[in-house]
């Protein structure tokens, strides 16, 4: 944790009157909590500043609240806070570009710096921790509702694999406590996340199905349009089976492979042990060592990236 950039963050904060706050865009769990989570904080402590959270919105954590629609004038002057977001190409709202002031604050490794401030901690396994940092160093000033504290955990449960991934350490679970003291129902929250839809639940069994493997192990699955279709689910719920495909012994790294609107192919890749972000970079991605994401655009383009990972798990299982 930087406090000096911490406390920087929160002299902005302060000084503008409109706050402004985006998360990526194809947005996950983490990225809406955390702007939701930042959102009821500002709202709740200054309740005589306009600060609104914007951008693209998904099914998948719906139960948090809704994004606002705010009109391009809002953005001129106004303090933009861009979460969870590695690279400028990928903040949901573009409008960013004319506001007065930019503030990047992220976890992922930091390959595009951007912003007026650029607060970056790969040492937080969720952005939403990085907001309780700033909300537990200025405990004496910022105020928090119930609804605040399920953003802020939901961003850390759903971005930490529920507490399971690397990098989660004892300072995830000291921030994680202070919410249940301020009346955290985490229950809720648990049941929100579990309850599936009979659709879903058919697809998934498809996913078991017809997953495919490369010759050392990568295990993966191709989600096209049409299959989509067939089972009526979203791309946000068809994509959140990654990890269906992590659970066999002989396979380090696994892939779900989506065809998005336009038909352009993207990736999430996932890994037990070799580092995989380098690798999602050559295919205008990133993200963590073992968690990222590319954009791939053509299911050829789909074939050259589970070449070089099925190379990738060959070399990892040759030295481990």
């Amino acid at each position: 944790m930087d406090k000096a950039k911490l406390t920087q963050i929160h002299e902005k904060i302060q000084a503008y009157q409109t706050i402004i706050i985006t998360p990526h865009a194809r947005p996950d769990g983490d990225c809406i909590g955390t702007a939701l989570g930042l959102r009821n904080i500002l709202r709740t402590t200054y309740p005589n500043k306009a600060v609104y959270a914007v951008g693209e919105e998904t099914d998948y954590v719906k139960f948090l609240g809704k994004l606002d629609q705010i009109d391009d004038a809002v953005f001129k002057g106004a303090l933009v806070i861009a979460v969870d977001t590695g690279n400028e190409e990928r903040i949901a709202d573009q409008r960013y570009k004319t506001g007065d002031f930019l503030i990047k604050i992220d976890h992922h490794i930091n390959v595009s710096p951007y912003g007026d401030i650029d607060y970056v901690d790969i040492h937080r396994p969720a952005a939403a921790l990085i907001i309780l940092d700033l909300f537990f160093l200025f405990e004496d000033t910022y105020r928090m509702t119930i609804e605040g504290a399920k953003a802020l955990f939901t961003g850390t449960l759903t971005d930490t694999g529920r507490f399971k991934y690397p990098g989660v350490d004892g300072d995830t679970f000291r921030h994680i406590a202070r919410l249940y003291d301020l009346g955290l129902d985490a229950q809720e929250i648990y049941r929100e996340l579990d309850t599936k839809t009979e659709e879903l639940v058919r697809f998934k069994g498809d996913v078991l199905l017809n997953y495919q493997k490369t010759d050392n192990g990568v295990a993966y699955i191709k989600i096209t349009e049409e299959l989509i279709q067939e089972y009526g689910v979203s791309i946000e719920e068809a994509s959140s089976m990654v990890n269906e495909l992590g659970v066999f012994e002989d396979s380090p790294i696994w892939v779900l492979l989506a065809e998005y609107e336009e038909k352009i192919v993207r990736a999430r890749i996932r890994s037990k042990g070799p580092a995989i972000n380098e690798i999602a970079a050559m295919f205008d991605g990133g993200g963590h060592a073992l968690a990222s994401g590319a954009n791939l655009g053509t299911w050829e383009r789909a074939e050259a990236l589970l070449e070089v990972l099925d190379h990738h798990a060959k070399t990892y299982k040759e030295t481990h």
